[in-house]
């Protein structure tokens, strides 16, 4: 496993602990029989950070933008869920995933943005109709 470049890559090492905070959360309404939203936070909680991965080993800086974009889709569904939870009657607590999941936000946004940036000629071609 690259658990060094996790521990270097900011945005890695974070999905990283949010995935793994994710599948104790879930083990925890496995527990309690709330087995359908366990499943779809287990889902995308833990695909955030398999996107990011993912996107280390990109084609293209078109092709690490839109990982990365997948990721911050994941982000957002797993906020839903994890919103659903923390609103809901006889749900553990987790007000930690939210907060974890809130650097994360913050930080596929500055890459989102930094990366759009750099150069944002050749991320508009990839996607010309042309």
């Amino acid at each position: 496993m690259h658990t060094d470049l996790i521990e270097r890559n900011p945005v890695l090492k974070h999905s990283f602990d949010l995935a793994l905070k994710v599948i104790a959360y879930c083990d925890l309404l496995q527990e309690q029989k709330h087995f359908i939203i366990s499943n779809q936070l287990l889902k995308s909680g833990t695909s955030v950070g398999a996107n990011v991965m993912e996107a280390q080993n990109a084609e293209s800086k078109a092709d690490f933008i839109h990982e990365m974009k997948v990721a911050a889709k994941e982000a957002e569904e797993t906020q839903y869920w994890l919103i659903l939870c923390k609103f809901s009657n006889n749900y553990p607590p987790c007000d930690e995933l939210l907060f974890k999941l809130n650097e994360i936000h913050k930080l596929l946004g500055k890459i989102l943005a930094t990366s759009k940036r750099k150069n944002p000629f050749n991320y508009l071609l990839s996607y010309s109709i042309f």
